[in-house]
């Protein structure tokens, strides 16, 4: 069946994912509604429908007043609802991980044999700020900034956009776990991922980012089905 978002709809969408993303995360506020319309491209009639839409399904809380505007909240809601879906629709964490594996691992090949100086400075300066964050929201943008960085080294823009979206897809299984492991993994991973890069050596940069995503496929699956969902896929 062929369906069309309205333009509202659209903007909800968009507005949904850079959360999800975690560009912009919990206690955070949106820019200013006019700044943010202009950003977009669209009436501010249209962005007010779609910030209802995202407070309707509490993505963000409206707040009036010197400091009002609108703000992501904790992400309580939209995650449980988040994690029900995924209970039932059957295969489709692994449909998003196995498409989010075939993109990142030939991205990761193609940064390692166009890579630039400056793209090199980039993934170093966001592994860096990884290392640093003190919090989820902070975690969850260095996070992305380092996979951004490396779609961008691969200079294929349908690539980086493709990343880019269903990256937009999950929620990071780094918002339902222990902080502190989670930085350190992921940190050694993008490490690893980095020097392959920096190393042209496209083998290694693929396995790397295989072994990275596949990491994210086990926390994914212990969230959402618990640990015996781990071990249905060891064995499955």
């Amino acid at each position: 069946m062929v369906t069309s978002l309205t333009l509202s709809q659209a903007v909800a969408e968009h507005l949904r994912t850079l959360i999800h993303r975690g560009e912009v995360g919990p206690g955070e506020r949106l820019p200013a509604e006019r700044d943010l319309a202009e950003q977009l491209g669209v009436a501010r009639i249209s962005l007010r429908e779609a910030l209802k839409i995202l407070q309707d399904e509490g993505y963000v809380q409206v707040r009036r007043g010197a400091l009002g505007g609108a703000y992501v909240t904790e992400l309580q809601q939209p995650v449980e609802r988040w994690r029900a879906r995924m209970r039932d629709q059957a295969g489709e964490i692994d449909d998003i991980i196995d498409f989010r594996i075939a993109l990142e691992t030939d991205a990761a090949r193609l940064a390692a044999a166009r890579r630039d100086r400056s793209d090199l400075a980039r993934l170093r300066a966001s592994i860096a700020k990884l290392r640093q964050s003190d919090g989820r929201a902070a975690f969850r943008s260095t996070d992305s900034q380092f996979h951004d960085g490396l779609a961008q080294a691969a200079r294929n823009v349908r690539l980086e956009t493709a990343i880019h979206a269903s990256r937009g897809e999950l929620f990071s299984p780094h918002d339902l776990l222990p902080f502190v492991d989670p930085v350190e993994e992921s940190a050694r991973d993008h490490q690893q991922i980095y020097e392959a890069v920096r190393d042209a050596d496209p083998d290694a940069a693929e396995a790397a980012m295989r072994e990275h995503i596949e990491r994210t496929r086990r926390q994914l699956r212990e969230i959402v089905f618990g640990p015996e969902g781990v071990a249905e896929q060891t064995t499955g």
